[in-house]
């Protein structure tokens, strides 16, 4: 495992700089004191946990501090959005334990506002509608060290750049022939400053408004003047926003004045080991049948977590451990995983599942016996009670839990030796049977009817514990066990395509799983269990009567907490 980072550095007071950069603000009383922060997703994708950070952080500022927070899509594509996504991205940020109340918008709430700055600009000789191509407008825009070309078109007449600017909008000119540049500075330092483009031609109907619009505003125009136009004190955004904020700042300030006006700040996004963070690419993984959707249980999105099994808890109690810098980080999956391990060990039910069965037969047990045996729902927390599970002749074992000739560590069951049956009796292995492949297919053993769990005297230690599941009354179940979506620690940071280094084991399913039937009389959609000595499995959304599917979250082995005692 790579080096573990340090957690982000806190004041004394318990608040991340952006909180205490919240805090000196409303002390100092700008902007009258008020706070209001905002979530802006664009609605051309499923969020995924690094959104998760963004809005953690967005609405837990606002609760911490009593102010509110915005849920605004950011809905200046039509080309790439799609009401699909805007309704899951209310779904997942719900889930999580936010809300917006009536605080929901959208850019294109704006689009009247935005286009009529725009031909403010233009009459102030602020703004041009240029022709050329994108190709020849990015070889003018020069280097770091070098300034740019001007535009052959950049001191266009002012009424010939509002008629054109007018025009466009209704639709006399096709996409990519012109677009509305913003007349700042071709030698900027600040390659944003190099007169950037406000609008460009869209003619693909927008799915809120029609075919109103022709021309649709960048985000760097649009996205400043809608915190305005809401009232939005505070655009927390990413580290990649930085060289954009002096950008923001010129465009806002074209409304703004002192009594009230946005400020730009900007914390690390979140990277993740084992997976990749760019919509771009779990688009692609989605189109191409990579995964089985933006929900498969593999993917680092939101409702792939959720439905995989991790907890709104454990997401919050991991975004909270990584903490908020201005500094980029790898993050490690194995703290994610730490802190879904910690929270399930506290409330997920202890239930017993043979994942890979084989017969183990009680050679003395009676015929056509069954006992009761009383087994804890959770050892954590004993107010949850107990559960009754039958006992039978014939149980089923995990098939890795016999060794006909084990090496001298293993403490599972092997001939003549001694293991007990978690909750149940003690038994000794007597011998076995195979097929004509050599395969076990039946383990003989015998009971001690004085050992059974919980009986006065029936203390007697043995090294081995093995779950079982009564044969006569098991039921079969799919399990999907879940591994990490890529092979390597840091696909994006590898040369050639990302969809070479997927795991090819990342999804194992299993349907021959022996549930007990006390789980199987219960199973809903979204239930935690601790299958033991598996792990954490979630009963998942393709469940029905006849077909219970349960997905692998995490393993019980924790190699964060691990690692963590080496330092």
């Amino acid at each position: 495992m790579a080096e573990i980072q340090e957690e982000a550095i806190v004041n004394e007071n318990g608040l991340n700089f952006i909180e205490q950069e919240i805090k000196a603000d409303l002390e100092a009383g700008k902007n009258g004191g008020r706070l209001n922060t905002r979530f802006p997703p664009e609605p051309n994708g499923y969020l995924h946990i690094g959104h998760a950070k963004a809005f953690i952080m967005d609405f837990g500022a606002a609760e911490k501090f009593g102010g509110t927070c915005n849920l605004r899509f950011d809905d200046t594509n039509p080309q790439k959005e799609d009401t699909e996504y805007v309704e899951a991205i209310k779904r997942d940020i719900h889930w999580l334990g936010y809300d917006w109340g009536d605080r929901l918008y959208y850019a294109s709430d704006y689009f009247p506002q935005l286009f009529e700055l725009a031909k403010r600009m233009i009459r102030e000789g602020k703004a041009y509608i240029d022709e050329q191509t994108s190709e020849e407008i990015a070889a003018q825009k020069g280097t770091p060290t070098e300034p740019g070309i001007n535009s052959p078109y950049r001191d266009r007449p002012v009424e010939e750049n509002l008629d054109l600017f007018e025009r466009m909008n209704k639709g006399e000119f096709e996409e990519g022939a012109m677009v509305l540049r913003a007349k700042i500075d071709m030698a900027n330092s600040n390659m944003h400053f190099r007169d950037p483009i406000m609008y460009r031609i869209i003619k693909t109907p927008h799915w809120r408004t029609g075919d109103t619009w022709k021309v649709y505003p960048m985000y760097d125009f649009a996205h400043g003047q809608s915190d305005y136009f809401e009232g939005v004190t505070h655009s927390i955004c990413t580290l990649e926003f930085v060289p954009h904020r002096p950008l923001y700042e010129y465009f806002v300030k074209e409304l703004a004045d002192e009594s009230y006006c946005p400020r730009q700040i900007e914390f690390n996004r979140l990277n993740l080991t084992y997976t990749v963070m760019s919509k771009r690419k779990l688009l692609q993984l989605v189109k191409e049948g990579l995964v089985a959707g933006w929900d498969d249980p593999r993917m680092p999105t939101i409702c792939g977590l959720r439905r995989r099994g991790y907890t709104p808890s454990s997401i919050k109690d991991f975004i909270n451990r990584i903490g908020y810098t201005k500094y980029e980080a790898l993050n490690h999956i194995e703290l994610l995983e730490h802190s879904v391990r910690e929270d399930l060990n506290k409330t997920a039910t202890r239930v017993s599942a043979v994942r890979n069965p084989v017969k183990l037969i009680l050679t003395n047990y009676p015929e056509g016996q069954t006992e009761m045996m009383e087994m804890d729902n959770n050892p954590e927390n004993l107010a949850e009670g107990k559960h009754q599970m039958p006992f039978s002749r014939e149980l089923w074992i995990e098939r890795e839990d016999f060794m006909e000739n084990p090496p001298k560590k293993f403490f599972r069951m092997s001939p003549d030796k001694e293991v007990r049956l978690k909750g149940a009796y003690i038994v000794k292995c007597t011998g076995l049977k195979k097929d004509e492949e050599g395969n076990i297919v039946e383990i003989y053993a015998t009971y001690d009817p004085e050992s059974r769990s919980g009986l006065p005297g029936a203390d007697r230690k043995v090294k081995g514990t093995l779950h079982w599941v009564s044969v006569p009354t098991a039921v079969q179940v799919e399990v999907r066990d879940y591994d990490r979506l890529f092979a390597v620690e840091n696909p994006s940071a590898e040369e050639g395509d990302f969809r070479d280094l997927l795991n090819p084991d990342s999804l194992i399913v299993s349907k021959n799983v022996m549930i007990e039937p006390w789980l199987a009389e219960r199973v809903k959609a979204g239930d935690h269990y601790q299958f033991q000595r598996l792990g954490y499995y979630t009963v998942d959304p393709d469940t029905t009567p006849d077909h219970i599917v349960f997905n692998k979250t995490i393993g019980l082995k924790d190699t964060w907490a691990k690692e963590m005692k080496k330092l």
